[in-house]
């Protein structure tokens, strides 16, 4: 039994951890502790005397797998210095190998597509390539789809290059074999051979894109029984986070890999599923039983997140869907504030409400509610809307512990105007990535050019963004250079071989900001040695990642899909609106309406401590779901705010 964080765990999460073989469902409400109870099963089997290399942990973001691979060393540290410290009367010392793997030795914990690469590595010579391949990112496929639709002369305006992208891709995640579609007509004729043109330049490129590294995987195993009971033999145990967000390639890789040992140990929220838009299909989640029939189903109800009016009301929500795996989730957690909803007439006006009840909460010293009375009533018209005496009274807070939701990109507009002109620092998480910034790009497509001269994404980058002569020089020498300079010379004989930095002094505005960014990817590539690692981690990183980190200081925006996964002391959920939560795209499928109530419980589920709600024009729907003793409800007018219930609203929609 694994007894280091035996105190730390609750009972369901130790039936989980301590769990035998065979297929393992783990039900995890939001806030349950999954993560912790993920890696404590892993440390588990470690300690049982299960090999490092016979054990795999599969995430999604290369974020939740550094937690994950984090989180193992703490807890193997904290394992060691306990037995240190038992047995420190006769001075024995207990080292980390006693744990049952040395430090160096470590199980595989990373992302399906770095697990793909892993396999691909080794088994790309089936697909014509060799294990040093490139990986196309959606730039660069989507500039490959281009070209092609270019040269068959097909009009944008019929074959928009990312929708046709999209369908190729969804060909790849739902494993269609494009050889037994039977085309209705010329548009999916088109399709069709645009695909098979993209794929022989892919293969002419030696080069795979970010679906192939799991949908070439699992051809491979479908098509060569030797090479799978290879795997098979191999990873005798499979850890997944966040199975309900596995899409069907994901969904065969898993099937395949886990069919002789069937120790698969899956854990995840199917009320949190939210990415159907990606290709995720939630039923794998739901179907776990029936794909695996002794299949054990543990649920983790206990959340330690948030107060208990916040979990009653997220759950109180969450239970009008039909499809799911019904939890009842509770907590220990203080009983904390009613959830405020509040009425606004418009989105400017809800825009400063929220901005007014922020800087009324500031900590001394971040923003002072003196600023406030400078600010609102002139730019808003509404007087002492918030500014009453019971609410100064309440509990400040850090401003790095305030989010700003809502659920799509351009509802950001007025919010954001309204934080700039009442000086409250903020920031929009999920931004521009560094790996997508124009220069990285450059430097990246010389360094690709340089180990892989096939790369046709590479080639047509370089020869539209340099002239003729430099270009020249970089195809000339690179691949030769490649043979004899380390990594950072490369990309320093690329930026002098170009006058990069004249290049960016000339055509950008920010061009030192721009070389800072080079600097850093160049100070990046010194820590390797081999040159393919490098170009391999940086791929995976620019096509999974790349949500920056989050500044101390700012109050953070994001859409409702971006704050999956994270949680904050104080969460605004702005333009509740009828048409935005639940977008109006969905208003006519019911599996569609039953994805816009995950988000908001996923939006809902963030909060630790306050809850604040507002809308404009029609509510949505969802708030009629929330128990009238759970919520207080707010309408702001000119004649300031008024506090009523929530019946009393006339246009509260049924």
């Amino acid at each position: 039994m694994f007894n280091n964080a035996d105190n730390d765990l609750n009972e369901k999460q130790l039936e989980a951890v301590n769990h035998g073989n065979g297929p393992l469902l783990i039900a995890a409400g939001a806030g349950s502790g999954k993560t912790k109870t993920l890696v404590s099963r892993l440390l588990h089997l470690l300690k049982s005397g299960v090999p490092p290399e016979k054990i795999i942990a599969i995430t999604f973001t290369n974020k939740a797998a550094k937690e994950m691979r984090d989180r193992i060393s703490n807890l193997k540290f904290e394992y060691q210095n306990s037995k240190q410290i038992q047995n420190s009367n006769n001075q024995i010392s207990r080292p980390i190998s006693d744990f049952g793997f040395s430090a160096s030795d470590f199980p595989f914990v990373g992302t399906f597509h770095s697990f793909g690469v892993k396999i691909l590595k080794n088994e790309a010579v089936y697909f014509k390539r060799t294990k040093n391949f490139t990986i196309f990112d959606n730039d660069d496929s989507l500039s490959l789809i281009k070209k092609i639709l270019k040269e068959k002369d097909l009009p944008k305006e019929r074959y928009n290059p990312i929708g046709v992208l999209g369908k190729i891709s969804n060909f790849k995640s739902e494993l269609t074999n494009i050889d037994e579609i039977n085309p209705e007509n010329v548009f999916e004729v088109k399709i069709i051979e645009t695909y098979r043109e993209y794929e022989a330049v892919l293969q002419k490129s030696n080069a795979f894109d970010f679906d192939d590294l799991i949908t070439k995987v699992v051809q491979v195993f479908n098509e060569q029984l030797e090479v799978l009971t290879r795997y098979q033999d191999q990873y005798e145990y499979i850890l997944i986070d966040e199975y309900q967000d596995i899409n069907t390639a994901q969904y065969q890789l898993i099937k395949l890999l886990s069919q002789k040992h069937q120790n698969v140990f899956a854990i995840g929220d199917d009320a949190q599923s939210i990415y159907k838009f990606r290709g995720s299909d939630f039923r794998n989640f739901l179907n776990f039983e029936k794909e695996w029939p002794k299949a054990k189903i543990i649920k983790l109800e206990q959340n330690y997140r948030s107060t208990s009016i916040i979990v009653s009301a997220s759950s109180a929500i969450i239970k009008n869907n039909k499809q799911q795996k019904p939890k009842e989730l509770w907590t220990k957690n203080a009983e904390g504030e009613l959830i405020k909803i509040t009425a606004y007439q418009n989105a400017e006006e809800e825009a400063w409400g929220i901005c007014e009840k922020i800087l009324a909460h500031l900590k001394p010293g971040e923003r002072g509610i003196e600023q406030l009375k400078n600010v609102s009533p002139a730019k808003t018209g509404v007087t002492n809307v918030f500014l009453d005496e019971p609410e100064t009274k309440n509990e400040l807070v850090k401003i790095g512990e305030i989010a700003i939701l809502y659920r799509t990109n351009a509802q950001s507009r007025a919010i954001e105007q309204a934080l700039i002109q009442s000086q409250i620092p903020y920031e929009i998480y999920g931004g521009l990535k560094f790996y997508a910034r124009k220069e990285i790009k450059d430097l990246i497509a010389g360094l690709r050019y340089a180990y892989n001269p096939k790369d046709a994404a590479s080639i047509e980058r370089l020869d539209k963004n340099f002239a003729k002569s430099k270009s020249k020089i970089i195809f000339e020498r690179l691949p030769e250079l490649a043979k004899e300079l380390t990594l950072v010379q490369i990309m320093s004989y690329f930026m002098e071989s170009t006058d990069y930095a004249g290049y960016l002094v000339k055509n950008f505005k920010n061009p030192s900001e721009r070389m800072e960014n080079v600097k850093e990817l160049i100070n990046f590539a010194s820590q390797y040695k081999d040159p393919y690692k490098f170009l391999e981690d940086v791929s995976l990183m620019s096509a999974s990642d790349g949500k920056p980190k989050l500044l101390k200081d700012s109050v953070k925006l994001m859409t409702v899909h971006a704050a999956k996964g994270l949680e904050f002391d104080n969460v605004f959920l702005a333009g509740c609106n009828e048409g935005f939560l639940p977008h109006q795209q969905s208003f006519f499928k019911a599996d569609e309406i039953e994805e816009e109530r995950r988000l908001m419980y996923v939006a809902m589920t963030r909060a630790r401590k306050k809850l604040l709600i507002s809308f404009y024009d029609l509510p949505s729907r969802f708030l009629g779901e929330l128990p009238g003793d759970l919520i207080e409800f707010i309408k702001v007018s000119s004649y300031g705010e008024r506090r009523m219930d929530w019946d009393d609203e006339t246009i509260y929609i049924e």
